[in-house]
């Protein structure tokens, strides 16, 4: 048996996505919107929390963007909060800072309505839950000037909102989807996203045939950090005729697919072995090259960051200079993909 050797670091390109540009008057008046239909939700077993949405707007923009607008926030063990139609960063931000407090959602909301920046809390909606050391609470609000049509549904452990939508049925259709759907918290939000991929939807999106122009699905563990989820997918700015829910459930059925039968199982059909996983320092693996010939390592936001061709049974990846999350391992043999499985960087 060879002895261990360091699998280098690779260069990697970074890609660039171009977004769907309208005229200046449709995207101010899309970015106040945003986002038309959504739902928060909270599973009392796992602590996991949850949040999805839609939108005919041409972009999902995330945490960390400078000026970003996003209306999606969650709180790793806390909660879950929708701040749409007309959002204000700094009306989040208060949002955020009552959850923190330790205010329930009823009380953040009647918060927010009393202390909104603009002094105009008719045109905001809201929807908000949290774990509440596992008895969840929600609730939701959808001020009287928000655009029609419009209205939330709030459950025990999920609220379901909308704005500009092609009525009622959207929010009914989500809710049914949702709470019909077995398994865990992401099939069920995914499950609430395809009960609204209903054409016109977002009302904007009708001449399209489409229900929006962009969705996205995200999920947080208890331990995860803020801007590192379990599940974070989005997609953005699709063409005309493309049905951004679909795209985003082959890109969740991908996603599922990474996960294998047990992530954390160190062996697998192809005789590849990888350990500690969850791990600290260094993840030893054992690889048949005859099984496998190339592996890629992508950090949580899909960024290649390792590749290697395998020549040795026995070989290393210092992982101390990565930072905490899920990364995604692949394995390669003559250019095809044989294996794919998350490994925990702690």
């Amino acid at each position: 048996m060879l002895a261990p050797r360091k699998i280098s670091v690779c260069s990697s390109k970074r890609f660039t996505k171009l977004l769907v540009i309208f005229t200046a008057g449709l995207l101010a008046f899309q970015a106040k919107a945003q986002h038309t239909f959504s739902i928060v939700a909270v599973d009392s077993v796992t602590g996991e929390i949850g949040s999805a949405g839609a939108t005919c707007g041409d972009s999902i923009i995330w945490p960390g963007t400078p000026g970003a607008k996003i209306i999606s926030e969650i709180i790793p063990g806390k909660g879950a909060i929708h701040t749409q139609s007309y959002y204000l960063a700094n009306n989040q931000k208060n949002a955020h800072t009552r959850m923190i407090a330790g205010d329930s959602p009823n009380e953040i909301i009647n918060w927010l309505t009393l202390h909104d920046v603009e002094n105009d809390e008719t045109i905001r909606q809201y929807g908000i839950v949290d774990y509440n050391a596992g008895h969840p609470r929600s609730a939701a609000y959808t001020g009287s000037g928000c655009f029609d049509y419009k209205n939330h549904i709030s459950g025990k452990h999920y609220s379901i909102q909308g704005n500009i939508l092609i009525g009622q049925y959207v929010l009914d259709s989500m809710e049914s989807f949702f709470n019909r759907t077995k398994g865990p918290l992401a099939d069920k939000l995914m499950a609430a996203m395809q009960g609204a991929k209903i054409v016109g939807a977002d009302s904007r999106c009708k001449p399209n045939g489409t229900s929006s122009l962009s969705a996205f699905i995200r999920v947080a563990k208890p331990s995860d950090q803020p801007l590192l989820l379990y599940l974070d997918l989005n997609i953005a700015g699709t063409t005309p005729g493309a049905e951004p829910i679909d795209k985003l459930q082959k890109k969740y059925d991908h996603w599922k697919s990474t996960l294998g039968h047990n992530t954390l199982v160190s062996r697998n059909p192809f005789g590849i072995s990888y350990l500690p996983n969850p791990c600290t320092t260094k993840l030893n693996l054992s690889i048949e090259p005859s099984k496998a010939d190339k592996i890629m390592l992508l950090d949580p936001f899909g960024r290649l960051v390792f590749c290697q061709n395998i020549s040795a049974i026995n070989s290393e990846i210092d992982m101390r200079p990565f930072t905490k999350g899920v990364y995604i391992m692949t394995f390669y043999k003559s250019g095809m993909l044989i294996h794919t499985s998350r490994v925990i960087k702690n």
